[in-house]
């Protein structure tokens, strides 16, 4: 397969991406988009601050419901909802949708965090609670913040981005070293080969491999999380003050 380079013919820039990323601004526009992206945060951390212990599922919004990727996906956030966990997704199809479907329906908390996109994403009716933001850079913060493990299921790039993020946090200790669990090990074969190459090369050490637990058994996963989590944290829910507005998961944002 030859790969071109050159601009997405298909995609356009929205004027928001165009204005932020587009070099210097005046004092008063870089001033304004500073703001914004403070209340952006303001407005995600009162929608999550009391939804844990959540666990994070990634994966594509591109997969259906016939397909095999999201009944697994929605079979393992079931048993990890089971289990106690709140479900935390980016809110949208596919995956995403699986998953908080697969906690919703076993009677467990299930939370979306979505994106402002022209395409592909919209809100998957499987929620209790979801907040939607401009920003991908804040929208990540939310989803890592409040978890403490991941599920990765077969995803595009977005994923990809999550998952090297997420792993970039855990490895240079900005984020404790919270289990991330790859679900389908032929769809992740040729990344688990880039990294045994990575440390052949030097670029990550040896212990950087055990960041991670491949694995299609979605039994394995929650068994893997759970001891993590069981042995190395204090797990706790932190209660809403009504009197600051704040509201119990179970009531609608």
């Amino acid at each position: 397969m030859t790969l071109q380079s050159g601009a997405y013919p298909e995609l356009e820039l929205s004027s928001k991406n165009d204005l932020y990323l587009g070099g210097p601004r005046t004092r008063w526009q870089e001033l304004w988009f500073a703001w914004d992206v403070f209340r952006e945060f303001i407005k995600g951390f009162r929608a999550l601050h009391f939804i844990g212990p959540c666990i994070t599922v990634f994966g594509s919004a591109r997969f259906k419901e016939e397909h095999k990727h999201y009944q697994t996906a929605r079979d393992t956030a079931g048993k990890l909802s089971k289990a106690g966990f709140t479900i935390l997704t980016g809110g949208g199809p596919g995956i995403m949708e699986a998953a908080n479907r697969g906690a919703y329906e076993t009677g467990g908390l299930s939370v979306g965090c979505n994106i402002v996109l022209p395409h592909e994403q919209s809100e998957n009716p499987y929620m209790h609670r979801w907040v939607t933001m401009k920003y991908f850079f804040v929208r990540k913060v939310l989803l890592v913040k409040y978890s403490y493990g991941f599920i990765v299921m077969p995803g595009g790039m977005g994923t990809m981005d999550e998952l090297f993020e997420t792993l970039t946090l855990i490895q240079t200790g900005v984020i404790r070293n919270f289990p991330v669990v790859l679900m389908g090990s032929e769809y992740y074969s040729h990344i688990m080969q880039m990294l045994e190459r990575m440390q052949q090369e030097g670029t990550i050490s040896p212990k950087d491999m055990y960041l991670l637990k491949v694995t299609d058994d979605p039994d394995e996963a929650l068994h893997h999380i759970q001891h993590y989590v069981k042995e190395n944290y204090t797990v706790r829910r932190l209660r809403p003050r009504r009197w600051l507005g704040e509201k119990p998961l179970r009531q609608a944002s």
